[in-house]
């Protein structure tokens, strides 16, 4: 018993559904300059939590057979669990988001909140099911789903995003971009089996590094917009420094070294910069 929950555990993810979650109290403190309102805030984290777990429990249904090839000890491919328990599982996840979605649209009584998890709901199951097959484009639409949670974080505080909020929105968007190129470095053997064009299919892992690691450097060079026209508190420049080293260190590392090995490697410790950069455009967005 204990071994299936750790396996519907780890079709969840709970670091990533965290992170979204995350992303929208930032997207709720920047736009109240400090401040979150209790019920749209709890309502917000666990709409994006759910919401996002579903989309990770519906991307393993999907990669099955890939997994059967990359990640054979994943709860599907592994035999844990089945593939009509895990599709139970991520229609569970969405009917709760989708409500906590609309709960909050009437408690804000905004319209918007719901259309926007819809739309970001169906943008992630629709790359699951087909978008991931056509690489580059594919990966835009997982980073538009991780930049999405900062802008519902503005409606939910009953605000368009702010210009700041949009910037963090989109230097989330350019560092996930690359963080999925040098995914698909790893990914190589499996997403042949179902014919997903990645770069590092197309154009090879070489090619692909260069990409992921030049996104890499866009996204370090966007987080200095808000130094350099001083739209950010004092506190953002220290802490995204930390940020900004780790992605310089990964691009430098995965352009010098484009094995999957290598690669694997960076796309884990990328998800650390991450954190690290959320945290500073928490603390960098108060003014």
């Amino acid at each position: 018993m204990l071994k299936r929950i750790k396996g519907f555990l780890s079709l969840l993810r709970p670091i990533n559904c965290f992170m979204m979650g995350f992303a929208v109290l930032i997207g709720e403190f920047i736009t109240l300059n400090g401040k979150l309102q209790t019920v749209p805030s709890i309502l917000g984290f666990f709409t994006a939590f759910t919401l996002t777990g579903s989309a990770m429990v519906i991307n393993d249904y999907f990669d099955r057979y890939v997994d059967l090839k990359n990640n054979p000890k994943k709860p599907i491919p592994s035999g844990l669990i089945n593939p009509k328990e895990a599709v139970i599982f991520a229609l569970t996840l969405a009917l709760i988001g989708l409500f906590l979605a609309a709960i909050t649209s009437i408690y804000t009584l905004s319209l918007n909140i719901f259309l926007v998890a819809v739309f970001a709901y169906l943008l992630s199951t629709y790359y699951n099911a087909e978008g991931k097959k056509f690489g580059f484009l594919g990966n835009l639409m997982v980073s538009g789903c991780v930049a999405v949670p900062f802008i519902y974080g503005g409606f939910i505080a009953g605000y368009f995003p702010s210009k700041l909020l949009l910037i963090f929105a989109l230097i989330a968007f350019l560092a996930n971009t690359g963080r999925e190129v040098i995914k698909g470095i790893v990914d190589v053997e499996g997403d042949k089996i179902r014919n997903v064009k990645t770069l590092a299919i197309v154009k090879g892992e070489k090619f692909a590094a260069k990409v992921g690691g030049l996104l890499y450097f866009l996204a370090v060079s966007l987080s200095l917009t808000p130094i350099i026209f001083n739209l950010a508190s004092y506190w953002y420049t220290p802490i995204v420094g930390v940020s900004c080293l780790g992605f310089i260190l990964s691009s430098i590392s995965i352009i010098r070294d484009s094995s999957a090995e290598n690669a694997r490697k960076i796309k884990n410790i990328s998800l650390i910069w991450m954190i690290i950069g959320m945290l500073a455009f928490m603390v960098g967005g108060v003014v």
